[in-house]
């Protein structure tokens, strides 16, 4: 049975753990995924990070598919929208201390599928 991907549960508890301990939760994003609404500005080689801290964004969801809040940059407010896809790492600004997600969505690399084992064919010798 296939289940949803780990990520967004990943994330969530990760910016929970963060801010649980009074530290600023920050994502690494790569800014190339599609269907996303960021500062593109603050954009640096391909990737962004960002502050998604309560002190620091409104009305954040931290959905199974997408982070969503508002923030302000250079002053003027901005609906931020990420695909969970685009979130390469989480981690607390003051310390480095979080969680670096791997490319298969935070679930294990798919298992190659089995070898082909031959059955013994058996001949009855009379």
């Amino acid at each position: 049975m296939k289940m949803t991907s780990t990520r967004p549960y990943l994330i969530r508890a990760i910016h929970e753990w963060i801010t649980d301990n009074q530290l600023t939760p920050y994502i690494l994003v790569n800014a190339q995924t599609p269907a996303m609404q960021i500062p593109e500005r603050y954009v640096d080689n391909g990737r962004i990070i960002l502050n998604i801290g309560y002190n620091a964004v409104r009305e954040l969801t931290l959905n199974n598919d997408r982070i969503n809040f508002k923030a302000r940059f250079d002053g003027q407010t901005m609906n931020v929208s990420i695909p969970i896809q685009a979130v390469m790492a989480i981690y607390a600004k003051e310390n480095g201390q979080g969680m670096v997600l791997d490319e298969h969505n935070g679930n294990p690399p798919p298992e190659p599928p089995p070898e082909k084992v031959s059955r013994p064919h058996l001949t009855l010798v009379k």
